[in-house]
């Protein structure tokens, strides 16, 4: 990836806050994921807090397109955690759907249709 000196200046103002989660948005933080686990009843695992870094890094990678693509997201996502199943195991971590509720823990705001609960179930 080729910076600006624009991008590099706003790196150095705005440096990482936490090394686990390198691609985070600014004002997000891991306890506010945990605030938002906790009013919907999840108690999150290695397996969320994986979830979290793959979707912040997809959403930094993507981060100059004007929206993000729920179906490129959804593959990248397959992909990922293709070892534990892809998709269906991420909607075991996620019974709120793997994209909406995981972008709410990541502090993202998820793709328009990821927000209706009946698209793109797995049984």
């Amino acid at each position: 990836m080729l910076h600006t000196a624009t991008d590099i200046n706003k790196l150095i103002r705005q440096p990482v806050s936490d090394p686990d989660f390198p691609h985070a948005p600014m004002d997000w933080t891991h306890e506010d994921a945990l605030d938002v686990a906790r009013k919907e009843g999840l108690a999150l695992t290695e397996d969320h807090w994986e979830t979290i870094r793959a979707l912040q890094a997809y959403y930094a990678g993507h981060e100059n397109e004007a929206t993000i693509n729920l179906r490129n997201l959804h593959d990248a996502l397959d992909e990922h955690f293709h070892q534990q199943g892809g998709l269906k195991f991420l909607y075991t971590l996620f019974p709120g759907g793997p994209i909406a509720q995981s972008c709410r823990l990541a502090g993202l705001r998820a793709p328009f249709i990821a927000s209706d609960r009946s698209f793109g179930t797995v049984a």
